[in-house]
């Protein structure tokens, strides 16, 4: 989806994002891309196998140039998250460690309530091939397993960063979940609507639709409510009226 507007306000900041071994400029340019979609731009790199800088990573990064600006180049994991005090390593499959295992949302929560109090956050990823090691994940308090489908659960490292950084994002937004925009017109009263009702029978009766009294009743109360559930603005009421209106016109022609 297209969406990149550099005049609307970045989100920075967020836990910083491990790349282990990462072994593709374009998959670290791609990462990098997920992590600025979702405000993150912390990222730390330990041995890239095609070194560091990569103009492939810029290019596969679509934009997202102040993460790879700020990148950090680490020979070690242990210097990666030296500073850090909380680390979570991804992993799909079952390491058989006595370790903690959470889901994206609720690392996401987590992270969010020990950044709040000034505590510093990371998620470690593996390498590409064949994730991270066990000796890895020993470094970290926490594993971060993503609920998919049991039999084919591996994602690209791009998707990883994107789903575990999504609801990093969303953990902290406040968009509601549901928004009708109306544009210029502001949604119709009640009032308006109980006029345009009053105007759509009465035509209704004129041209015979309603002439069955026994059916009349809930004929009308089923018209009502579905432009009820249509939430009309007052422009659309405009409109409606205008369309009995010159439906309506040509009989009232006819008969005189």
């Amino acid at each position: 989806m297209a969406g990149t507007d550099y005049r609307r306000p970045t989100v920075t900041g967020g836990p910083a994002i491990i790349l282990v071994e990462p072994q593709l400029g374009e998959n670290i340019g791609t990462a990098a891309r997920a992590m600025f979609n979702c405000g993150l731009t912390d990222l730390r790199l330990v041995r890239p196998r095609d070194g560091w800088p990569s103009k492939k990573a810029k290019a596969a990064a679509s934009g997202a140039d102040p993460v790879l600006e700020r990148a950090r180049l680490f020979d070690t994991l242990d210097a990666a998250i030296g500073d850090l005090q909380h680390v979570y390593a991804t992993t799909a499959r079952d390491r058989y460690m006595v370790k903690r295992v959470v889901t994206p949302r609720q690392a996401a929560g987590e992270m969010r309530g020990l950044i709040g109090a000034g505590q510093a956050c990371g998620i470690l990823f593996g390498p590409e091939r064949m994730g991270l090691l066990n000796d890895h994940l020993s470094l970290a308090e926490t594993i971060v397993t993503v609920p998919l489908n049991p039999s084919f659960s591996s994602l690209n490292l791009a998707q990883a960063v994107l789903l575990i950084g999504y609801e990093w994002f969303t953990a902290g937004d406040a968009t509601p979940p549901s928004v009708l925009p109306t544009g210029n017109s502001e949604p119709a009263t009640k009032e308006e609507l109980h006029r345009f009702f009053e105007h759509l029978e009465e035509e209704l009766d004129r041209s015979g639709f309603l002439r069955n009294l026994e059916k009349r009743p809930s004929m009308v109360r089923n018209i009502r409510n579905l432009f009820q559930r249509a939430h009309c603005t007052e422009q659309e009421l405009r409109t409606l009226h205008g369309v009995i209106t010159a439906l309506a016109g040509p009989r009232d022609r006819d008969r005189k």
